[in-house]
């Protein structure tokens, strides 16, 4: 399965966090044992990921499953669970019995809830136990349920931002950057986005930088391309790339081919 041609989502249940928390985490996802089986019919399975830049916990319910980022090749374990950036493509390799609990910050989530910046984990597959305590990761695993796991973790995630409420300025204005790029139609460079959030260009690629790992102008580019992505799978016929800030359809084409890493003829 692939990311945006597929339909990765119908494996999984979802739940979007609690209202505090909204601004920093996407949702809460648990494998679907009953759809996963539908799906794998016994039946080992890949799920492919384009880059995004947002930070993602996977805690492992069930069987062992090999991971690949970039041209690295990692063996999760049962007992191990991991976050990863996604700063490249990811593609887990799965057996019929896969299961699990996903939490997916937004750009800067993390650092807003747990202090810890994003930034330092490019590249990288990080042992969740040098991330969240490891008792409460062991609770999280022997909760008996979807919501149960996503109560303990919340939780957590509500006290640390709690402690840490304070406005951080660096934080709020790439996130504020991000929503006016979405209201922009995709349309701004990062020189009128510096000038509509008035600071230098200077002052925005140092932010985005420090607070997601990559320059504005690459950020917007995979931002636009999964959005123009999906809305030319969703609809073909209907789909216009200057809407999304492409000169023409040739424009667009060589964008995905840069974004998903392969040619377009077979899914396009």
């Amino acid at each position: 399965m692939v990311e945006i041609f597929d339909n990765i989502r119908k494996l999984y249940n979802f739940s979007g966090p609690c209202p505090e928390l909204s601004d920093y985490i996407e949702f809460f996802s648990e494998s679907s044992p009953a759809a996963t089986s539908l799906h794998a019919a016994n039946e080992c399975f890949t799920v492919k990921m384009f880059p995004s830049w947002t930070p993602t916990i996977w805690i492992n319910l069930g069987a062992p499953y090999h991971l690949v980022t970039g041209k690295d090749c990692h063996m999760i374990h049962p007992a191990e669970d991991v976050l990863v950036l996604r700063d490249s493509i990811v593609t887990r390799y799965n057996q019929p019995s896969d299961h699990i609990f996903t939490v997916k910050f937004f750009p800067g989530g993390l650092e807003r809830i747990l202090g810890i910046p994003q930034a330092k984990f490019i590249s990288q597959v990080v042992a969740l136990k040098h991330i969240i305590p490891p008792a409460l990761i062991q609770q999280v695993k022997t909760a008996v349920s979807f919501e149960q796991r996503m109560q303990l973790l919340q939780q957590y995630f509500l006290l640390n931002y709690v402690r840490k409420k304070t406005k951080d300025h660096y934080i709020q204005l790439v996130k504020d950057s991000i929503d006016l790029y979405h209201g922009g139609s995709m349309q701004y460079n990062t020189g009128e986005t510096a000038e509509k959030m008035f600071v230098t260009s200077k002052t925005i690629n140092r932010y985005f930088n420090n607070i997601i790992g990559i320059s504005p102008k690459k950020y917007f580019s995979i931002l636009r391309a999964r959005m123009a992505l999906t809305a030319y799978v969703a609809n073909k016929k209907a789909f216009a790339p200057c809407n999304y800030g492409y000169y023409d359809m040739s424009h667009f084409y060589r964008e995905m081919i840069r974004f998903t890493g392969q040619s377009m003829n077979g899914s396009l």
